[in-house]
């Protein structure tokens, strides 16, 4: 039984050898050519907690002669009631005394009551009701493949990561407003695009932007230009690039695309739309671009390739960005 096995299987054990290692070896060089692009990045801004600012605090002063010298005081009325300041509210003619005076109480306290209500109600439009310590943070993660003709969006990366000032709300509001530009300059470069929005509290917004930064950081085989919170980096160009031409030597067609990732944290709902065309692209870009200073708490800018002499081929986009679509 045994020998009858062995001679069964005996013809299928070299193939299965020699096809297993023909995966291991195109895998393995595939893994190491996905992770060898030099990348770049822009990014700043934190998380805190918003300050409450209180309205103008309002005062009551009242008249000279308190409620009775305002209005003249006390009022008797035939029939032995008293109008308690307010003669005109309540008809009382030939009513007895006692139960006008309590009548005209009961309006009175309604009168106050709808005073109140209207300056809390005053109170709600200048920020206090509405109030909290724990608001809504958008996260939004949009991502653009180009051709790599589109070198000038490089260069025009570079220049901002270079002379950004990251390190201000104002200054990442700009950052952002520039690339958006940039590459709404280039639609005839595009070629993928896909989007994500996740709404979060602010206390679990910082982890979670972390997270998708570093998700897209690891995808660099180095950050070879940074600007992050004023800190400017750059490394060297010979040392960040592989030796001997290993990209260009696994992939015939190097530098095929550029791949530019916005990361955005805003305060509030922030939706873009889903993005199936260049026009919806164009339309996240134009929203994403127009977020005010004072609304942005956080942003990453990070492309690939970004040295000259780097690649980035078809099957490296699609290793690393598999959510992204044709527009």
């Amino acid at each position: 039984m045994l020998k009858t096995l062995s001679r069964f299987i005996k013809p299928f054990i070299k193939p299965v050898i020699a096809a297993t290692l023909a995966i291991v070896l195109v895998f393995g060089q595939a893994q190491g050519a996905w992770a060898a692009g030099s990348g770049g990045r822009i990014g700043g801004g934190g998380f805190r907690m918003p300050s409450r600012t209180a309205p103008p605090s309002r005062t009551y002063t009242p008249s000279p002669g308190g409620y009775g010298g305002g209005y003249g005081g006390g009022y008797y009325f035939p029939g032995g009631g008293f109008g308690y300041g307010y003669p005109f509210l309540v008809p009382t003619f030939g009513i007895g005394g006692a139960f006008t005076g309590l009548f005209t109480l009961l309006i009175f306290i309604s009168i106050a009551g709808f005073l109140v209500r209207a300056f809390r109600s005053t109170q709600s439009s200048d920020g206090l009701e509405g109030y909290s310590s724990n608001p809504t943070v958008s996260l939004t993660k949009l991502q653009v493949g180009l051709l790599s003709q589109a070198r000038s969006l490089q260069t025009d990366l570079n220049r901002i990561a270079e002379m950004a000032d990251t390190g201000s709300s104002e200054g990442l509001a700009q950052v952002l407003q520039e690339t958006t530009l940039a590459l709404l300059r280039h639609p005839e470069y595009w070629v993928y695009a896909g989007q994500q929005n996740q709404l979060t509290s602010l206390q679990a917004a910082e982890n979670q932007f972390n997270r998708l930064a570093l998700s897209e950081r690891s995808k660099f085989n180095a950050e070879t230009l940074s600007n992050v919170d004023n800190l400017l980096k750059q490394a060297d160009a010979k040392a960040a690039l592989p030796s001997s031409g290993e990209l260009a030597t696994l992939d015939q067609a190097p530098g095929e695309y550029i791949v530019v990732t916005l990361l955005v944290a805003t305060q509030g709902k922030l939706e873009l739309p889903r993005i199936n065309s260049s026009q919806e692209l164009r339309q996240a870009l134009s929203q994403l671009g127009s977020v005010p200073s004072d609304k942005l708490l956080a942003l990453e800018v990070l492309w690939t390739p970004q040295q000259e002499g780097d690649t980035l081929s078809s099957d490296e986009v699609i290793a690393q960005y598999p959510d992204l679509a044709l527009v």
